[in-house]
């Protein structure tokens, strides 16, 4: 009788505890589902900013020559054979830019870009500043389109990671070789096409982030030595409102 007892003590006790857990992991699903739904309800609610208005040009950022237009830290910068390079061999603390001398609000951004070495992404900025007053008197605190590895956006210096999933871009992204961007900055809105397919496309659910500025070529902060080339750059100011690259 006690041997009894005991077995359905100890069966009591295993019920309870599979109920606890149950409750428990009921519990953390709820949380995370929870916060999908409001990070979902955020992007949802963003509000629509309309592409702001103005005179449309269409300009070669860069000469294929020099870096003429652009500044940044010269050491790390240079031309070669018609490309933008950015360069390291000695640790970058901070990450650093090639920005462009002048500030763009709404603009289509046609760009080539190739990640030569290392596994470190690079990226695009705009709609932020220059920030020297974070480590790098050419760092850059705004939006960033990153590419290769794990593609996406991020917020620099403000709110890190940005919704806008990477994988689409990865299934059509190239690692170390060239990869053909197009940018779509216009009101709050964001879209990227990558290789000829659109891959990313958010509106900011915080507009008032949002400001004219340079554009920004990344070269990431990095212990290892890298290198990242650009060329290609072609910016229109107040484009039409449609992707040009997506291939049929």
């Amino acid at each position: 009788m006690p041997g009894r007892n005991q077995n359905y003590a100890n069966s009591l006790f295993e019920s309870a505890s599979g109920l606890a857990r149950t409750k428990r992991s009921a519990t953390i699903a709820a949380s995370v589902a929870m916060f999908l739904l409001v990070a979902s309800a955020r992007a949802d609610d963003a509000p629509v900013v309309p592409p702001k208005t103005g005179t449309s040009e269409t300009i070669k950022l860069f000469n294929g020559k020099n870096l003429d237009g652009w500044h940044g830290n010269d050491k790390l910068w240079s031309v070669q054979d018609g490309v933008i390079v950015g360069k390291n061999n000695e640790p970058v603390k901070v990450s650093t830019y090639l920005m462009t001398d002048r500030n763009f609000s709404d603009f289509r951004l046609l760009a080539t870009v190739k990640l030569v070495r290392s596994e470190m992404h690079s990226g695009i900025a705009f709609w932020g500043r220059n920030a020297p007053d974070k480590g790098d008197p050419f760092t850059y605190a705004g939006h960033l389109v990153m590419f290769p590895s794990g593609w996406g956006m991020f917020d620099l210096f403000g709110r890190n990671g940005l919704p806008p999933s990477g994988e689409p871009a990865k299934k059509v992204g190239k690692q170390h070789d060239w990869n053909y961007l197009e940018i779509l900055a216009q009101g709050n809105r964001v879209r990227l096409v990558a290789n000829g397919v659109e891959v990313l496309d958010w509106r900011d659910p915080e507009p008032d982030r949002i400001k004219e500025a340079p554009i920004g070529l990344q070269l990431h902060s990095n212990n290892e030595p890298q290198e990242v080339q650009f060329k290609d750059l072609v910016l229109t100011t107040f484009p039409e409102d449609k992707l040009t690259t997506v291939k049929k």
